[in-house]
């Protein structure tokens, strides 16, 4: 029972396109299931199969998940978090680690100095002598040395840790091709034995999200909370010319996609993907 089990998975898992619609196919599938005297057995071994796939594939997903997570926390508070602090505190005199950060640091002492002669002018201060509004000024240069010390700690931390992370996935990844054939065959039946509404539905929102005409802000505050996270210098032209060309590249593949692969499997979907897009 083991064995033939593993056999209807396997085959399961590495099911490939044919040049007939999937649909179709099945239909016939199951007409001559109805006429086989042996279907009722056939169906339970099908639910059995059907039900340790989807319990193998939703292990192995949350282990995708959560030991990266895990490896990632542990990794950053009990090892880097000790080490990087001790070295950045006791031996190292610098607070930014790159141009980005100083940048910002003036820019925000700057604002801070104006708001407080804006705030003298205004009323809502008593009039400063010139000593006190340096006092004011060293104290807000000291949080901001601090505040950016500490993210600097923390962009070498986060580093160090996502590259563990990224060890640790890829490392399931390569141990577990079985169970990446299990999760696609069974990622694949889900999307697959959806409506055609809810696959056009999904596409276009695919597509606004990420390749979308107003995906543009999306994209430059995602990369500038990833270049930010690891501590790396917000090169405004870089942006720009990422933005410029990979949603296209996207758009392109995503649309190569639908054309090579969605076509042939359910038709339907496209034509239907197609009339709530215009």
């Amino acid at each position: 029972m083991k064995n033939w089990r593993s056999d209807t998975l396997s085959q399961s898992a590495f099911e490939k396109t044919g040049p007939i619609p999937r649909s179709i196919s099945r239909t016939f599938e199951k007409f001559k299931k109805e006429l086989n005297p042996n279907t009722e057995t056939e169906i339970v071994e099908e639910l059995r199969v059907s039900r340790y796939q989807t319990s193998a594939s939703i292990k192995y997903l949350l282990l995708l998940l959560i030991s990266p997570i895990l490896i990632n926390q542990i990794s950053r508070n009990f090892v880097f978090s000790p080490v990087i602090d001790y070295f950045w505190s006791e031996k190292s005199t610098d607070i930014f680690l790159n141009t980005s950060q100083e940048e910002r640091a003036f820019s925000e002492l700057h604002r801070f100095e104006e708001k407080i002669h804006f705030e003298m002018l205004i009323g809502q201060l008593p009039s400063l002598s010139q000593d006190a509004i340096e006092k004011e000024l060293k104290n807000k240069a000291v949080e901001l040395a601090q505040y950016y010390s500490y993210e600097s700690t923390s962009a070498i931390k986060n580093l160090l840790s996502d590259i563990m992370s990224f060890t640790t996935f890829t490392y399931l990844i390569i141990t577990g091709r079985r169970q990446i054939s299990v999760l696609k065959s069974f990622i694949n039946e889900i999307i697959y034995e959806l409506s055609d509404t809810a696959k056009a539905f999904l596409i276009i929102l695919f597509t606004n999200v990420f390749v979308g005409f107003h995906s543009t802000h999306g994209w430059e505050v995602l990369l500038e909370n990833g270049l930010r996270h690891f501590g790396l210098p917000e090169n405004r032209d870089a942006i720009f010319l990422f933005i410029a060309t990979f949603p296209v590249f996207l758009d392109t593949m995503f649309k190569y996609w639908i054309f090579r692969y969605l076509n042939q499997v359910s038709p339907s979907a496209v034509a239907t993907y197609h009339e709530m897009n215009e």
